[in-house]
Parts: structure tokens; sequence; C-alpha cells
């Protein structure tokens, strides 16, 4: 079965899909939510309202995709180089577990502010 979010922050709108991980039906289970984001690099992370292990983490993560990171209960959204990164690699702060993909362009996340709200929903 496939699972589409659309993740909003004012004007930004983009859908993701999710993939078959324990931190992906947790978050199915729990939406919606709405959380300001943070912003760290080109990285997009909010609190939300999951908290469960790591299952299977890595640091470096491909572009566009969507990581639970435990230590933050955060939903995290990768679209470019984070401060960690090294040469053309996108690296997470510690280990996330990869749980989906934005389907659309990753990029329009670069429009959104620190201490935006964003809204995640089911599609």
């Amino acid at each position: 079965m496939e699972r589409q979010i659309r993740i909003k922050a004012g004007s930004v709108v983009a859908v993701a899909e999710l993939y078959n991980t324990k931190a992906a039906e947790a978050i199915w289970q729990a939406l919606p939510f709405s959380s300001e984001v943070n912003t760290w690099g080109d990285e997009i992370y909010f609190r939300i309202p999951v908290e469960i292990g790591l299952e299977s983490g890595q640091e470096i993560v491909d572009f566009g995709d969507l990581g639970y990171w435990p230590p933050g209960s955060a939903f995290c959204i990768f679209f470019g180089q984070t401060p960690m990164s090294n040469k053309d690699e996108i690296r997470a702060a510690s280990a996330v577990d990869i749980f989906g993909k934005v389907v659309d362009d990753a990029k329009v996340f670069k429009n959104v502010k620190d201490g935006e709200k964003m809204t995640v929903e089911r599609v």
C-alpha cells in the first residue's frame, strides 16, 4: 500500500511517500501534526508526537530523504548539505531512520524559514 503525505509551510507544499518501516508506521498513525521548524543548513527538522528508538540508522542520507531522529523526536527533511557534510555528501547530525522520500522537488524547502509552522497530513 502506497502511503503519501503532504508537507506544508506557508506557500511551500510538497508530497512525499512513506516506506515500509517502523518509523513510517508510527508517523502515519500520529498524523496529522504541526510544529515549528528548525533549519540546519539544507535540512529542516521539527519535533513530532512520535517517540521510538532507532531501527537501522544512518548518517549519510540522500537528497529528498525523510528521516526520524530519535534524540529530538524529530521529523527531518534533507534537501542539501548540512554543517556536518563533507564534500558532496548530505550528513545528518547523528543517525536517523530513513522512512520516506519527497516525491516533488525537495529544493522548495529552501524557502522555509526557521520558526515557521509546518503541517504534515495524509494525502
